[in-house]
């Protein structure tokens, strides 16, 4: 799909879209419970139907009625022979399911698209030999299979906290007692604030007496209960950053005491209105896209902690950089930081490419508004936010859809 966007200004007022992070975690809680949860204010995109089609061949019953979300629970029980598994291009189903697929299943084949296949699993590959479990990578699939047992679990907290999450809603369920070490910094902490957070509702208790360790009692049992699901405060940030050039939007249904790691961009844009900030998104690298997008229509910017960048859906700092630079945009990617330095902007004389990564398309959308373009690929924005066209019309954004 194409989308051509004409210079427009965003104005009005809308209503956030539920949290996909949140959903991933409530719709996992819900599949590891015994009776039936019900979860409001869902929305649909293709990670969640990823998660929602893994859960349901586990066993669990999900039922979908508008905004509302019914799941009937399936504690592991008897484990399978053999179980397979499409992610498609969702990281968080692969790395949340991983070690939870283990209580269902003797051996367990993922698949999925090209890029999610290629991306680490480094702490899984670090860890799964010491617990007599196995995991194996080929171009077509991820196979892992063995019995997890209790104790001990010393990984790397620098890599993907999604890691850390699958095991944090596995261990629980096990006989022994755990224990996480964290053996580096934990980055992406929000996250991990939320799992323990979700896990919280459905009755699972984990201490954590300090923020490398995390201490887990096993033979725990997920209890169904009712949840609501919050606003998505990594998708607003698209829709807010209308108002750093010339907008006026106001998006509502927003948690303010969410422990969603991304809310801090509110915080953030207004250091790039200021001057030329040093701004650290270690703890929320999925704000890379549109602060990259800003500073390059404001002031610039100096980025830390970017070195994740390129285990995303694609390598989204030099994508970034090359997407940006048809407005001729000023900017140097370095190892873990990116620099951006105010440029005299133009509009771009060939197409853009959202390059498959939803937060791609989404910046390119937003900057696009007021130089015009045209965003090649712009469909990838499902992986995340179907509506999201749709919603920059409503808020007056000149949009044709090819």
């Amino acid at each position: 799909m194409i989308a051509e966007i004409y210079k427009s200004k965003a104005n009005g007022e809308i209503v956030a879209r539920s949290s996909k992070s949140y959903m991933h975690r409530a719709l996992i809680g819900a599949a590891l419970s015994d009776g039936e949860t019900v979860i409001e204010n869902i929305a649909e995109s293709e990670d969640i139907t990823a998660t929602t089609k893994c859960l349901e061949a586990l066993g669990a019953e999900i039922y979908i009625s508008g905004t509302t979300l019914r799941v009937k629970g399936a504690p592991p029980k008897s484990k399978l022979k053999n179980l397979s598994l499409f992610a498609n291009e969702s990281g968080s189903t692969l790395r949340f399911l991983i070690p939870v697929s283990l209580l269902y299943s003797e051996s367990v084949e993922f698949t999925g698209s090209k890029r999610l296949l290629e991306r680490p699993q480094t702490v899984y590959e670090e860890l799964f030999p010491r617990k007599n479990c196995f995991i194996k990578r080929s171009e077509k699939s991820i196979s892992v299979g063995g019995n997890l047992t209790g104790g001990v679990y010393e990984c790397k907290g620098n890599i993907s906290s999604q890691f850390l999450t699958g095991l944090l809603f596995t261990l629980p369920l096990l006989n022994e007692n755990s224990e996480i070490k964290l053996t580096t910094p934990l980055q992406s902490s929000p996250y991990i604030d939320l799992t323990l957070e979700i896990l919280n509702e459905f009755g699972i208790n984990i201490e954590r007496p300090d923020d490398r360790t995390f201490k887990i009692k096993g033979n725990q049992k997920f209890k169904a209960t009712k949840l609501y699901c919050e606003g998505d405060w990594s998708n607003s940030a698209f829709l807010e950053a209308f108002n750093l050039i010339g907008g006026n939007v106001n998006v509502g249904g927003l948690n303010i005491n969410s422990t969603q790691g991304d809310k801090i961009y509110r915080e953030y844009f207004e250091n790039l209105k200021q001057g030329t900030p040093v701004l650290d998104i270690t703890d929320c690298p999925d704000l890379a896209p549109i602060l990259m997008t800003m500073a390059t229509l404001l002031n610039g910017v100096v980025l830390k902690g970017t070195s994740r960048l390129k285990i995303k859906e694609s390598d989204r700092g030099e994508v970034m950089k090359n997407e940006l630079s048809k407005f001729s945009a000023d900017i140097t990617v370095l190892e873990d930081e990116i620099i951006i330095k105010k440029a005299d902007l133009k509009t771009p004389t060939e197409n853009l490419c959202g390059n498959n990564d939803h937060r791609i398309a989404m910046s390119l959308t937003v900057i696009s508004s007021a130089f015009g373009g045209v965003v090649e690929n712009a469909e990838c924005v499902n992986k995340s936010y179907p509506l999201f066209f749709e919603d920059c019309e409503k808020l007056g954004i000149k949009i044709k859809l090819k």
